[in-house]
């Protein structure tokens, strides 16, 4: 495949996206992934996957897309890699997420724009734009004396 220019600003865009959900799915044992993956049970990899993104992401924004894979050795350490789909409002994001022991990595394979500009600067910031738009905020709370918002 052609790497393209932009591609590795988009790849940062999501990598920065998705950072805190990394952190939650490594909290589940890489044995589990392992016995999901080999024996084919992605509905509880999108599972995990749904539970790490809804803290972060408004629902269905991130999701698991064709499943994953799973590369164990007697040599090394086991590698996950898990595709999924990042569907902010207008844009649809097909990526990689590899997790290793002391490394997480994201290559964007595809990126469809719903309504896509000719210049591809402008289609990065409105991926920019609509993963930021996508995201939960903690909710702001009103201090009833100063009429201004707390977190």
């Amino acid at each position: 495949m052609i790497r393209q220019p932009h591609a590795e600003t988009r790849e940062s865009i999501v990598a920065r996206a998705i950072q805190q959900v990394v952190g939650e799915l490594r909290l589940v044992d890489v044995a589990d992934y392992i016995a999901f993956i080999r024996l084919e049970q992605f509905g509880c990899v999108s599972d995990l996957v749904d539970s790490a993104a809804e803290l972060y992401f408004m629902p269905g924004t991130l999701r698991l897309g064709h499943g994953g894979e799973a590369f164990v050795d007697w040599g090394g350490s086991p590698r996950i890699v898990l595709d999924l789909e990042l569907r902010p409002a207008g844009v649809t994001v097909y990526f990689q997420l590899t997790l290793e022991e002391n490394h997480a990595s994201v290559v964007v394979n595809y990126v469809a724009f719903e309504t896509a500009a000719e210049d591809p600067q402008i289609n990065t910031e409105m991926l920019r734009k609509a993963v930021e738009q996508a995201r939960i905020r903690p909710a702001l709370a009103l201090d009833a004396e100063e009429g201004r918002s707390i977190r």
